[in-house]
């Protein structure tokens, strides 16, 4: 016998909000600060998605090469420290999202958000979107064990859920995403806007893939 779908968990950046704009505030500012080149949306766009150690690697790389890779404490450090400051100027909600996760939270689904953005930034930006009450579970880099792609995340959210796989369903924008929900046994939404290292999120063959985020509830068949 099939399980009902009885809770959605979503990816943060790329799905739920635009983040690249102060992301790539945060590393411009970044690399400003340490003498090099800015990298811009282009290239900081493409480099987002598996968390902000890697993000600073890549931006280090781009700039000064793998010699740069030796300023990487400095250069995390004040990045953290920029992103701060820009977060909520630098990070809004894309179309659909605020509704869509309402309706969900009224029609009983449980919501987790599995994000590699680091933990410490999760409050103030949820509290800033007005979105803190709507999630029953929320995961930053900081509280698993793996991050995405690993299916560590997945299989968290599962147990404190209670839930079987099939009773879990994962929203994301990028391969980590996929990959990640189909090592655990999830069935997957991929989003085509988010940011996905520059590739299709088709080609990461989801379980369904929609253009808009209120698409959602007609894969659950919920009318809002």
């Amino acid at each position: 016998m099939s399980r009902k779908i009885s809770a959605v968990a979503f990816d943060l950046d790329g799905t739920l909000i635009n983040s690249a704009k102060g992301l790539t505030e945060a590393i411009d500012l970044m690399l400003k600060t340490l003498e090099y080149p800015v990298a811009g949306f282009e290239k900081v766009s493409v480099w987002i998605g598996n968390g902000a150690i890697n993000l600073v690697e890549s931006a280090l790389k781009d700039a000064g090469g793998e010699s740069a890779l030796s300023q990487f404490d400095e250069a995390y450090d004040l990045f953290n420290r920029f992103y701060a400051d820009v977060l909520k100027k630098g990070s809004e909600l894309y179309p659909g999202v605020r509704v869509t996760l309402t309706t969900l939270k009224e029609q009983g689904y449980r919501l987790a958000m599995i994000t590699n953005k680091p933990s410490r930034f999760l409050p103030q930006l949820l509290k800033d979107l007005s979105l803190t009450s709507l999630f029953d579970l929320v995961l930053g880099a900081d509280d698993v064990a793996a991050r995405k792609p690993h299916p560590a995340p997945i299989y968290q959210t599962l147990g404190a859920f209670g839930l079987y796989r099939e009773e879990l369903l994962f929203v994301g924008d990028s391969r980590n995403d996929i990959e990640s929900a189909k090592e655990a046994g999830v069935a997957t939404v991929g989003l085509t806007y988010g940011y996905n290292f520059g590739r299709l999120i088709s080609e990461e063959n989801p379980t369904y893939v929609i253009d808009h985020f209120e698409e959602l509830l007609s894969i659950l068949e919920i009318q809002s």
